[in-house]
This record gives structure tokens, C-alpha cells and sequence, in this order.
């Protein structure tokens, strides 16, 4: 059979979906704020190890970046470089500064979701369904190198800095390589829990918890040093361990957690990350399942 009824849905619907990528992101990143309890983190019960924002900070540095997903989708379906994500990245975080007062609530959340989705818009705008391989692949192929001679250059983040000092890789250094703790564990960690066939929160927390397991989360080096990252991390391995979002009483056991970070002003928010852009590539790879049958619909037709 022809491929070109998917080629042209491709070609006609790559700009017009930008809209649905950017709506993907935001309640995804909705997502992640709306999850309790989880250690140290902001939600709608608190604000966990944060004294400078809460969920209302959140809505509103959401709300400012709706328009950013939708031109970075855009700019990845039309073949950009680089520069130009960058250059759209950086109008976002002024908007999102803007928006919060000057408190950096999505600054990661802007890099990573937004490589997300130029990456599912370029794929899409070759004519093929966007599952979560696929985007790797694009995102890797098309900015990898890019990305690579940013980590060169040692942008000074707090980030950065934390991670040139203790040999951890930074957010930089994660995008240039293709999001491997992403893709290779979190992703995977979010199916395993689906195909358990708990709910939404608890798979959810068992992604956050694969994320906090193997991330160089420097978010928790910048409050509480290496030692603090290395207890975050062995924390979260005693909790898979024990099961992990699967064990019955994974909403207790996380209360629990969340105390004690609470207690210590940690907050895994690069982990945070890696569970909204895990729930972006499942909604992504659900949009991509119903080209691939539209295609074999129009193909029957014809």
C-alpha cells in the first residue's frame, strides 16, 4: 500500500498541530504540579520545600508560556536550527520571570519540553507519526551537535556550575545526548506502570521516582551538596525497591518521604522535569497512534 495518504497528512498538518503539541505540554506540566505528594516539590496541598512559590506561581508561569510551545512546535516543524529554539527559549523565560515575580518555576521544564516539542513537530512535519523513538531521533540528529557546543561553553547556571564541580551531567549535557534518563528509564517506568494498571498518580509517581533514582538532579546539589543528591538517589531506589508507585501503599510511603525533604529544603525539581516530559511523549505517542489509524482509515478508502 501507498504511504502518501500519511505523507500528506503530514505535510498539510505539521503547523496546524503546534497548537496541540503546546496544549500536550501545558497540561503536562499541569500534570506534574496537580501530583501529591511528592518529596520537596510544589503542589496544590503545598509548597513543599519552597518558600518563595506555590501552585499560584505555577498556574501563572503556565499560563505565560502557552504561546511559547506552540512558536517552538513551529520552529521545528520548519527546519530551525538551534539558535532560534534558543532564542524563543529565552523570550519564554522572560515572560515566565515576568509572570512569577522573578521566581524561576519552569526554566528547565522551557529547554526540555520545548526540545520535545520541536523534535515531535519535525518528525510529524516529515510526514510520519511521532512516537517517542522517533523523537529522539530528531532531536539528536537535528540539535545534538548544537547542544553539545552549548555544554562546551559552560553556560554559568547554578546548574552548570554544580555539575562541572562534582562531574554530574547537567540538563546541558542530558538534551545533547539525546535525553537518555528520559528515554531510557523514565519513559520506560511510565509504560511498566500503565501496563500494571495502577492509576494516574501513582504511575506518575512511580516515573518521578525512576526520574530521582538515576538523574544528576542538580536542583538538589544547588540546595543540600552532593551528599544531598546521593540520599535523594538512594532514597528513591529503596522506594522501587519496595515496589515503587505499584505497592498499595505508594501514596503513604511518599507522604512520608516528602516530610523528610521537606525537613532537609530539598527538591528534585530536574526530576520534576523528566516526569512532565515523560507525560508530554505518552500523550505525544497517544496523538501518534491516531494518525497511524486515520492513515490506515484513508487508505482503506481509497
Amino acid at each position: 500500500m501507498t504511504p502518501w495518504p500519511l505523507a500528506r497528512a503530514g505535510e498539510r498538518g505539521a503547523w496546524r498541530a503546534a497548537p496541540a503539541f503546546a496544549r500536550a505540554a501545558i497540561v503536562s506540566l499541569y500534570d506534574e504540579l496537580a501530583l501529591a505528594p511528592k518529596p520537596g516539590l510544589v503542589s496544590f496541598v503545598d509548597s513543599g520545600s519552597h518558600a518563595d512559590m506555590d501552585a499560584g506561581t505555577f498556574l501563572r508561569s503556565l499560563f505565560s508560556l502557552r504561546r511559547f510551545f506552540a512558536q517552538v512546535a513551529e520552529a521545528g516543524a520548519d527546519g530551525a536550527g538551534f539558535a532560534v529554539l534558543e532564542a524563543l527559549g529565552i523570550a519564554a523565560e522572560g515572560r515566565m520571570l515576568a509572570a512569577t515575580g522573578g521566581v524561576n518555576t519552569h526554566r528547565g521544564a522551557i529547554f526540555t519540553l520545548g526540545l520535545l516539542c520541536a523534535a515531535a513537530a519535525a518528525v510529524q512535519a516529515e510526514g510520519r507519526a511521532a512516537g517517542a523513538d522517533d523523537v529522539r531521533a530528531a532531536l539528536r540528529a537535528r540539535w545534538g551537535p548544537a547542544l553539545a557546543q552549548r555544554v562546551a561553553a559552560a553556560h554559568p547556571s547554578n546548574g552548570a556550575l554544580a555539575a562541572r564541580r562534582h562531574g554530574l551531567r547537567a540538563a546541558g549535557a542530558e538534551a545533547a545526548l539525546g535525553l537518555p534518563t528520559l528515554f531510557e528509564h523514565v519513559v520506560p517506568a511510565l509504560r511498566a506502570a500503565r501496563q500494571a494498571g495502577v492509576g494516574d498518580r501513582r504511575a506518575r509517581l512511580h516515573a518521578l521516582f525512576t526520574a530521582m533514582s538515576v538523574l544528576d538532579d542538580t536542583n538538589l546539589v544547588h540546595r543540600g551538596g552532593l551528599a544531598a543528591l546521593r540520599d535523594a538517589q538512594a532514597c528513591a531506589r529503596r522506594f522501587l525497591a519496595d515496589g515503587g508507585g505499584l505497592h498499595p501503599q505508594a501514596i503513604a510511603r511518599a507522604q512520608d518521604l516528602h516530610l523528610q525533604f521537606v525537613a532537609r529544603r530539598l527538591s528534585p525539581g530536574g526530576s520534576a522535569d523528566l516526569l512532565a516530559a515523560a507525560c508530554l511523549l505518552e500523550r505525544v505517542e497517544r496523538m501518534a497512534l491516531g494518525m497511524r489509524t486515520a492513515a490506515v482509515r484513508r487508505r482503506v478508502v481509497w
